[in-house]
């Protein structure tokens, strides 16, 4: 029986990540970075395809773990009739090569451990090459151009095409595994000290921890959230990755199952805003230049998600060999949504440049050339049907949120030249944004329903429609406004959680259902703090703060009837809601207002 999502903690260097489960076992990890082959792909199949584990041989009386204070340094404390250890995991920042730690303390007693080592490469199913290192210090394990180096003063040995290891820990000693991933052709990588390499990770985590300027209420909880996302940030470019993972199921046994190891353009201002405002600023920073190096070039190549160092093909393909999370298939790697055309995007993109300028970061002519381009571009494409924020794969329509999204690009390039002093088209982004706004209200809203709608014509919410008051559209006092919340709540809220639409309607293209989308519930809690309704909002917000793991993480979505957590993990669109909530829920204000820096109609 799998594990729950839940039951798992990330660890990473900020380059890729690996997930751990309480049993002690890594199934996931991709070598060298986030969206490369797997070397541990448990999670998506079964034990065959890979795991690490470490733990006690016999009986289990309890298992505890959590984070080291402000880092990501995971400790996971066995209890046996015999004694207690404590397995520390970690991947220290990279030096020369991606690296894993794994440290086996002795707490109490003489406990008997065993190791697994079930290495398979290209997702489960390469079986490498497995030669005991010089020395007997250790394996190298080769398949094609992939060399994993595992190194330990524990003997291993070979067993049915896995290495195993049975040793005694007693109280005060520390047993180190180490873990190195290298090109085939390469050197061997140095071999890291475990216990150095512990005090330095534990060091670089701290002090970036200490950065953090929020030290209002939920201040634990926003620190681990922005700790999070700085794990799925890949270093080397800015890039952020939508979860660590691929596949894992938005409803279990069902076949919304996605690759979400890439960089989404829709999250761009919720990024930049979760980390520029709790002082960030050369994350910020860096996320924005990877945005701006991604999408430059022609306006009409603009695509919706990017590889993490820009990269555009991301062709999907499907794994038949692999079960899925819990039977749950197909599994995917790639991502076909990368084709689509979504207007919602320049909308994302102009915020986050207008709000990058109103947080002080560097700007430069070049980034003003490829803003107004792109706005310009939208200029003669606003009135076109999309696919949505939603990535549906059925037909595309004239969604509400993608209107509102290119007034919002219209709205910021007029406001970027009005207080920043560029030039560019006024008049005409001016005047488009009037149309736009027009027509929105006159199609996109229903009166009869008192609410916006899905796309125009339709009878249905979306909870993207959240997002009007937030960035600026309408005031949150307009009645408009206020009749769109009830809406959402009333058709969408599931066991007092938001769905992001109504399933069954055919306009997805899919079969199947999902369960409730995380980030919704987060808007419906920042809208309900701008109407006033402050209490129920921040009753929501400890409901959602209530989902998190036992290390404080969450997925992409939440099965209220199972009463677990489903979708890719852990989510960064999840955790910038959090973050973004607790600001707006505080007495400093955050996201939600700097936003809706509004014009009333």
């Amino acid at each position: 029986m799998a594990l729950r999502i839940e039951d798992y903690a990330l660890i990473g260097d900020c380059e890729t990540a690996a997930l751990i489960g309480k049993n002690g076992s890594i199934d996931w990890l991709c070598l060298p970075r986030f969206d490369s082959g797997a070397c541990f792909a448990a999670l998506l199949g079964t034990r065959e395809n890979g795991y690490w584990q470490i733990a006690p041989a016999g009986e289990i009386t309890s298992v505890r773990r959590k984070y080291r204070d402000r880092t990501l340094i995971l400790e996971t404390d066995f209890e046996t009739a015999d004694g207690a250890v404590t397995l520390v995991d970690f991947m220290p920042l990279r030096a020369e090569s991606p690296q894993l730690v794994r440290l086996v303390v002795g707490r109490r007693g003489r406990v008997a451990m065993r190791m697994k080592l079930v290495l398979r490469f290209d997702y489960g199913t390469a079986v490498p090459w497995v030669r005991q290192l010089e020395g007997k210090r250790g394996i190298r394990a080769t398949a094609g151009p992939d060399t994993v180096y595992c190194r330990t003063p524990i003997e291993m040995r070979g067993e049915k095409l896995t290495t195993v290891a049975e040793f005694d820990v007693t109280e005060g000693q520390r047993v180190p595994f180490t873990m190195a991933w290298s090109s085939t052709y390469a050197d061997e990588p140095p071999e890291r000290d475990a216990e150095r390499a512990l005090k330095e990770t534990d060091s670089w985590w701290r002090e970036w921890s200490a950065k953090c300027t929020y030290h209002g209420k939920w201040h634990e909880a926003v620190l681990r959230s922005l700790i999070t996302l700085k794990a799925l940030t890949y270093m080397p470019t800015g890039g952020i990755v939508a979860a660590a993972t691929t596949s894992l199921p938005e409803q279990i046994g069902g076949g919304r199952n996605w690759d979400y190891r890439y960089c989404w353009l829709r999250d761009a201002t919720f990024t930049l805003l979760a980390l520029g405002e709790c002082g960030y600023i050369e994350e910020a920073k860096a996320w924005r230049e990877w945005l701006l190096n991604s999408v430059a070039g022609t306006p009409d190549d603009l695509q919706i998600m990017y590889g993490v160092a820009g990269e555009r093909r991301l062709n999907e393909l499907t794994l038949p060999w692999l079960a899925g999370y819990e039977n749950s298939r197909p599994v995917r790697i790639g991502n076909d949504a990368y084709r689509q055309r979504q207007i919602d995007v320049f909308g994302e993109l102009a915020d986050a440049m207008y709000q990058s300028r109103k947080m002080g970061l560097p700007q430069s002519e070049d980034m003003w050339s490829v803003g107004s381009q792109l706005v310009t571009y939208l200029l003669g494409k606003w009135r076109d049907p999309d696919k949505g924020i939603w990535e549906i794969r059925g037909e595309a329509q004239h969604f509400t949120y993608s209107k509102v999204m290119a007034w919002v690009a219209m709205d910021r390039a007029v406001k970027t030249v009005e207080q920043f002093g560029h030039g560019g088209y006024v008049q005409k982004w001016r005047e488009a944004g009037d149309a736009i706004h027009a027509q929105v209200c006159e199609k996109g809203f229903d009166p009869k329903l008192n609410s916006f709608v899905q796309y125009y014509g339709s009878k249905d919410p979306d909870a993207s429609l959240l997002m009007l008051p937030l960035v600026g559209f309408l005031p949150p006092s307009d009645p408009r406004i206020r009749g769109t919340i009830d809406f959402v709540q009333r058709r969408l809220m599931q066991d007092g959680f938001l769905l992001r639409y109504p399933l069954g309607t055919g306009v997805d293209g899919l079969a199947g259902g999902e369960s409730a989308f995380l980030i919704c519930t987060f808007w419906l809690a920042d809208n309900l703090a701008l109407i006033g309704r402050r209490s129920e909002a921040e009753e929501l917000f400890e409901r959602m703060l209530s989902l998190r793991n036992d290390v404080g993480l969450l997925s992409e979505e939440y099965d209220p009837v199972a009463k677990r957590l489903v979708g890719n993990f852990p989510q960064a669109f999840s955790h910038i809601g959090l973050i973004n909530t607790a600001r707006n829920l505080s007495s400093a204000g955050g996201p939600a207002r700097s936003r809706h820096d509004h014009t009333p109609r």
